[in-house]
């Protein structure tokens, strides 16, 4: 190579990014020789260009012909994994031998055939199985395969299972079926319906959806528990182990998709994030996200049009595909000359944008994060910003309040108070009540005497009473707080959260009289309202089960005929549970509550004795 050859190519390394992504090295004649990935491009194409005894003679040849350097940048190293995939499938370069066939990257596909098996392959076939991948390396789709096979119980044989073959029993059961691993669809143990609806959480899996699964494996193991089976409700309970202890998940992508663009667009109060996931011949060739100033446009439509503009530009090459998945159409098309927007309603193209969508969350959650590391008060700043604007609160709520009622079928109501400080839990100064003037399950009478005490209390005490208050309910708990404010002549803003039939924060009402508020379920003031609620309710339902717990107690020792309330309490206090008074002997009886007690309590826990 001549000295100003090789002086052209030093200048191209030096002004390479040192972020992640795929290079290509050209020769004289303009043709791509070699495709790379690097997860830093400057550090990885420079190692070429320095002298070195562990250059091999294919690497030699290789840097003597190079011309040109060109790179790609990417958002990850795995991205620039998959790129490298599909620019080397599609340019053939001369000097990359592993990757230039198909057998490249693996997929896992769902055959179709009776009680379809779940198979490792590296051929894509349009053959009608569903296929998903690519998976970045084997060990990753090894052990995909592994915990799927751990949690699923599928069948791993290579049978034909027709259902005349099966008629026929042409098969018996193997080793698989002994261990639990496979039901015997074989022999006609497990119905085709079945063996589809394990199948079908195999797909949701493979997906990134672990929901199904957990409510099919948390049922059946209820379900093995009240029926005695423990044994098979202990294998439910690994498998729900094993679900906690997946982490390695692959990007999933339909084999019926080919070339496509995805856009989604996530607003957070003066920010936005927009999400932009490229797929070239079925495999995400690029994800990134961009953060917006919502500044450019208050619209949603316009801040998409915007976003789709500057990933275009600055990200995806200057074209897009002739298909685009968004959420909603951008303000306008024009811009975007030949190409064909799509706001899927259900399928694989609903999955892919709320894939994309999952991916803006979590950028936005690292975001966050490193705000919350490196500034906490300006985090907590911009969240009570955000609360006092939803709400339309005179002043931001940095001292919230919120109550929640607890009772079994009437018996030992309770009620809980939940303290928040600037976004935060203030767990030292939680307050549990004992409902004392309510008899039943009136959980309108029960929050007006447990508001009433709060308050009165801190006004007595001249405290510093909340920004906010928050009822673990709905319009009528709001109504009952306001009457108690309103008797007691103070004036603190009211909130009410509802919850669906799912038990999920559904609904947000402020003010009285009170009204509905528009919240977004992403965005941080409804995760910071659902927070609250799921505290407060962990706390009421914590404290009424040690209320029972007690109760359950005491009832049990009082039901020994001569001895009362003053006699429990002193069992308690020394032996400290009934299954110590049960296996206490006589005279440790007697020294505590006299002989004639201790033979009771003895004939009563030992009749036969």
């Amino acid at each position: 190579m001549a000295e100003s050859d090789n002086s052209f190519l030093r200048e191209q390394v030096a002004l390479l990014p040192l972020s992640p992504g795929v290079y290509q090295f050209v020769d004289r004649s303009g043709t791509v020789i070699y495709v790379g990935k690097a997860k830093s491009l400057r550090k990885r194409v420079s190692s070429y260009f320095v002298q070195s005894k562990e250059h091999s003679a294919k690497v030699r040849v290789l840097v003597r012909q190079i011309a040109e350097i060109r790179h790609i940048v990417v958002g990850s190293e795995t991205d620039a994994l998959l790129l490298e995939n599909s620019l080397i499938k599609t340019l053939q370069p001369r000097y990359n031998i592993l990757l230039k066939d198909d057998k490249t990257y693996p997929w896992i596909v769902v055959r179709r055939e009776h009680f379809p098996r779940v198979q490792s392959t590296r051929q894509l076939l349009r053959d009608g199985s569903q296929y998903f991948g690519p998976y970045g390396s084997g060990m990753m789709q090894h052990s995909v395969l592994e915990f799927i096979r751990e949690v699923v119980p599928l069948r791993t044989c290579k049978l034909n299972l027709a259902p005349e073959l099966i008629a026929r029993g042409k098969y018996s059961v193997c080793l698989q079926y002994h261990i639990g691993n496979c039901k015997g669809p074989c022999v006609g143990l497990q119905s085709e319906e079945d063996y589809d609806t394990q199948v079908g959480l195999v797909v949701s899996i493979l997906k990134g959806d672990l929901r199904p699964v957990r409510s099919y494996l948390e049922e059946e193991m209820a379900r093995a528990s009240a029926a005695l089976r423990f044994e098979q409700a202990q294998r439910y309970k690994q498998r729900l182990d094993a679900l906690d202890h997946y982490a390695g998940r692959s990007v999933i992508v339909s084999a019926r998709i080919v070339d496509v663009d995805v856009f989604s667009l996530l607003p957070d109060d003066d920010v936005a994030y927009c999400n932009f996931v490229r797929i070239r011949h079925g495999s995400v060739v690029g994800v990134s996200t961009v953060r917006l100033s919502t500044g450019v446009g208050a619209d949603e439509r316009d801040m998409l049009t915007l976003a789709i503009q500057h990933v275009v530009e600055h990200i995806a090459g200057g074209e897009l595909a002739r298909e685009v998945i968004v959420p909603f159409l951008p303000s306008t098309t024009l811009l975007f000359d030949g190409v064909t927007f799509t706001v899927p309603k259900r399928g694989e193209k609903l999955d892919l944008l709320e894939f994309s969508q999952k991916s803006a969350r979590i950028y936005r959650a690292e975001q966050l994060k490193n705000l919350e590391i490196k500034n906490p008060e300006r985090l907590a700043d911009r969240l009570m910003n955000a609360m006092q604007k939803e709400l339309h609160l005179d002043r931001q709520p940095r001292h919230i309040e919120c109550f929640d009622n607890s009772n079994l079928q009437g018996s030992h109501p309770v009620a809980s108070c939940v303290v928040f400080r600037n976004g935060k839990p203030s767990r030292k100064e939680y307050r549990h009540f004992n409902v004392k003037t309510v008899e039943g399950a009136d959980d309108y009478a029960s929050m007006r005497e447990v508001v009433f005490r709060r308050y009165s209390r801190l006004v007595a005490e001249g405290a510093e009473l909340p920004d906010l208050i928050i009822a673990d309910g709905g319009k009528g708990q709001m109504t009952v707080i306001h009457e108690v404010l309103e008797y007691l002549q103070l004036d603190i803003p009211i909130a009410g959260l509802a919850k669906d039939s799912r038990h999920r924060t559904a609904e947000l009402y402020c003010g009285y009289p009170p009204l509905l508020v528009g919240l977004r379920p992403t965005s941080p003031v409804f995760h910071l309202l659902s927070h609250i609620q799921e505290e407060v309710h962990r706390f009421a339902v914590s404290f009424h089960r040690q209320k029972r717990s007690k109760a359950f107690i005491h009832s049990e020792l009082e039901q020994i005929p001569g001895v009362g309330e003053k006699t429990v309490r002193l069992l308690l206090q020394h032996f400290r549970t009934v299954a110590k008074v049960k296996a206490a002997n006589f005279g440790e009886l007697a020294a505590l509550v006299g002989d004639a007690k201790a033979r009771k309590i003895q004939e009563f826990f030992h009749p036969a004795d």
